[in-house]
């Protein structure tokens, strides 16, 4: 069974006319789904700012608290608009992955946060990359202290690198994170000798792909080094940040994936998350801005992850 998550106030942060990251994005992803998906409306999550506070330092959450209610225009960059409404909507996104990972947690099925703004670009003290809290960090954190899992494992497959959620993990055992991402492109990282620090030594694994990638290299990389690695974490929970503008059409991105493509990363997700956490699957929105197919995407990678057992 797949539940569907989003955020009561996801849609609120407009930056304006033609700003890429738009609540266009969302309302084509929502207004895709029929009365046969399962899809969950949610409020503030109880344990919000005391999850946010361990995957984000206090200080910049006051910044950007703060620079909300004076109506400053930006948050550190241009890639970084702010209106009246950023803060409700940034915190409306994450306290519904925080409702995924509890829905996921619990064994009930595949979680999928269909939310804005995305979050894999938003470092411990830093915004970046239209990203303002990192949403996935923060599922990750609430399942480990909050339900008690002690490993976690990480896919990103947004063509950007998921610079936020690497920094935020970088010198843990606990999580493993791993991406398929272009390079060179930005956010600038994501080489594969980048691999951790200290304790997280080796818990870290970039596969860069080169612009022009399609399906065969695409997949091929999924399982020849991604699954391996997240099969060896042998995760309690597998948390995916899904970005669908590798998509061959996507404005942002240079890959050449096809739909298919899409369905095929869900099924070989499924198939490990059924193998190695007991079917615990959660994955959260990133990018992806490719109005007239985004929808179209979500549905085929949710089809190929659900469960089928």
């Amino acid at each position: 069974m797949t539940r569907i998550f989003t955020g009561i106030d996801c849609l609120a942060h407009d930056a304006g006319y033609g700003f890429p990251e738009s609540p266009a994005r969302l309302e084509r992803i929502l207004g895709g789904f029929d009365s046969s998906w399962d899809v969950a409306e949610v409020s503030e999550h109880p344990q919000l700012m005391e999850v946010l506070e361990t995957v984000h330092e206090p200080r910049y959450l006051e910044i950007f608290r703060r620079a909300v209610e004076r109506g400053d225009g930006l948050l550190g960059s241009s890639d970084n608009p702010l209106t009246k409404e950023t803060w409700k909507a940034a915190t409306s996104a994450a306290s519904a992955a925080l409702s995924a990972a509890d829905w996921a947690a619990e064994g009930n099925g595949q979680a999928f946060t269909a939310v804005r703004p995305p979050g894999h670009h938003a470092e411990s003290k830093l915004a970046m990359g239209f990203c303002y809290l990192n949403n996935t960090a923060a599922a990750v954190e609430h399942l480990i202290r909050s339900h008690g899992f002690e490993r976690i494992a990480v896919y990103d497959f947004d063509v950007h690198h998921g610079n936020g959620t690497q920094e935020i993990f970088y010198k843990r055992a606990d999580v493993l994170f791993t991406s398929t991402h272009q390079w060179p492109f930005y956010p600038g990282t994501g080489s594969a000798t980048e691999t951790g620090r200290g304790p997280g030594e080796g818990k870290t694994l970039n596969v860069p792909l080169p612009a022009g990638t399609g399906d065969r290299d695409f997949l091929s990389a999924i399982r020849d080094s991604i699954v391996p690695a997240l099969a060896r974490h042998e995760p309690d929970v597998l948390v995916v940040s899904a970005g669908f503008d590798a998509w061959r059409d996507d404005p942002m991105g240079g890959m050449r994936l096809s739909e298919t493509a899409f369905a095929e990363i869900g099924v070989l997700l499924r198939e490990l998350a059924d193998r190695v956490c007991s079917g615990r699957l959660l994955s959260v929105l990133e990018g992806g801005y490719d109005l007239d197919a985004l929808s179209r995407l979500v549905r085929s990678y949710l089809r190929g992850s659900e469960q089928t057992a």
